[in-house]
């Protein structure tokens, strides 16, 4: 057998079992699931100094793996990043189960019961890289929602992730969750992920996280639907009846709070009548934080460092300290170019006025749209969704963070006593 062959093999033996072990959820009873969720986040953080040695080994990689500083921000950890790993463990424990809710019911007039029940999707397989506490948030999404998972995570993590799913699986013995319910793949072979793609008849959804050509490649090839988003371009509009100050420390946020994540603010657009007293206060905090402003014409008239910027600067999701910036002459101006350029992710307005504010809300095509607080709040955890799965920029089958109710599916029970048609 030839290695590619065996490589197709050893994929789909994963596949298998993780179809197997998403049947054998069903019988799992959410308390099981809580209660392994509640004792799995102890043990992160018992057992950090594993994690943290596996994590050492990785980020020791970096510069093999060309990684950029914001990139490796995104796989260090340190004590405070594990315990909010298992923060989120808990959180998501914490929240109610969406499997076997009835979320419609209707007693035909021949007294027929139909219930609509929410049920698990079955088999997820999720691409995603450098993130550590995905691997986490995902296997906890996964199993609380009732579906199996096959975790296929960057090469830069690969030592921290395999020490998270470890344990996971060892904590899991104990609470009655199967054992390929949380799958990690291993190899670093890039035929593994078209492998998997052409299990349709075994895998009930994919998920990829990460950048474009990642995305890209698992949308072309996969042969079971897809949750994606492609890109974070996300934008601050500055309206001419903002609160300044507000708006400033707005900008600040969405940009400097976490730089290598897709809710961080990329473009700012204001409002030509305020453009004059904002802009300079901008470029004091944005000089003092050493970032790099790329604007238009008159942007650049007024902040005299700034970097000319070219068209591809508008839809570009720099992911660094880096911002493009343009007066609009007006709301509608404003909302035009968001369509136009953004990538329908997260869009935020800073304005006193009401009417604005609907006319934003209603026109902008996005995900979700911000008003008078930062992009960084498009997240699982700050919705209150215990955790998330990803961003989904896609308009089916869902949009947003997505979190457990985002990873089911439902069924119609239909309830008679003995009749027929």
């Amino acid at each position: 057998m030839s290695n590619a062959e065996l490589l197709l093999r050893q994929c789909r033996e994963m596949a298998v079992d993780a179809k197997l072990a998403s049947r054998e959820l069903v019988e799992v009873s959410g308390e099981q699931v809580d209660l392994w969720l509640s004792a799995a986040a102890e043990q992160l953080i018992d057992r950090s100094d594993e994690i943290l040695v596996a994590n050492s080994l990785d980020t020791a990689g970096q510069q093999e793996f060309g990684l950029t500083d914001a990139q490796v921000d995104r796989l260090r950890l340190d004590q405070a990043r594990i315990e909010s790993i298992a923060a989120g463990l808990r959180n998501v424990a914490a929240l109610p189960s969406p499997i076997g809710q009835v979320f419609g019911s209707t007693v035909r007039p021949n007294g027929l019961l139909i219930n609509k029940v929410r049920v698990p999707l079955g088999v997820v397989f999720f691409v995603y890289e450098s993130r550590p506490n995905v691997t986490a948030d995902a296997a906890a999404i996964c199993v609380k929602s009732g579906n199996a998972v096959i975790l296929r995570g960057g090469k830069e993590a690969a030592q921290t992730s395999s020490a998270i799913v470890k344990i996971l699986g060892e904590v899991g013995k104990d609470f009655g969750i199967p054992e390929k319910a949380v799958q990690r793949v291993t190899t670093i072979d890039r035929m593994a992920v078209d492998h998997f793609l052409s299990f349709g008849d075994l895998v009930d959804l994919a998920i990829p996280r990460g950048g474009a050509g990642l995305i890209q490649r698992v949308a072309e090839n996969a042969t079971m639907p897809v949750i994606k988003h492609f890109s974070g371009n996300c934008h601050v509009y500055v309206d001419q009846h903002a609160n300044q100050e507000m708006a400033l420390a707005i900008i600040e946020n969405s940009k400097f709070h976490r730089l290598g994540v897709c809710n961080a603010a990329e473009s700012l657009l204001v409002h030509q009548s305020v453009a004059k007293s904002m802009l300079p206060k901008l470029a004091l905090r944005f000089k003092e934080l050493g970032g790099e402003i790329r604007g238009d014409k008159e942007v650049c008239k007024m902040i005299d460092w700034a970097v000319p910027a070219e068209e591809t600067d508008w839809e570009t999701e720099f992911l660094d300290a880096v911002i493009s910036v343009a007066v609009v002459p007006d709301l509608q101006n404003a909302i035009g170019h968001i369509n136009e350029f953004g990538s329908g992710h997260t869009d935020a307005i800073v304005s006193d006025s009401v009417q604005a504010i609907q006319s934003f809300t209603k026109q902008v095509d996005s995900a979700a749209v911000m008003v008078n607080c930062s992009t960084r709040f498009n997240d699982g955890g700050e919705f209150g969704l215990g955790a998330e799965i990803g961003i989904s920029t896609d308009k089916f089958h869902a949009r947003g963070p997505c979190g457990l109710e985002e990873l089911t599916t439902y069924k119609y029970v239909c309830v008679g006593q003995g009749h027929i048609r």
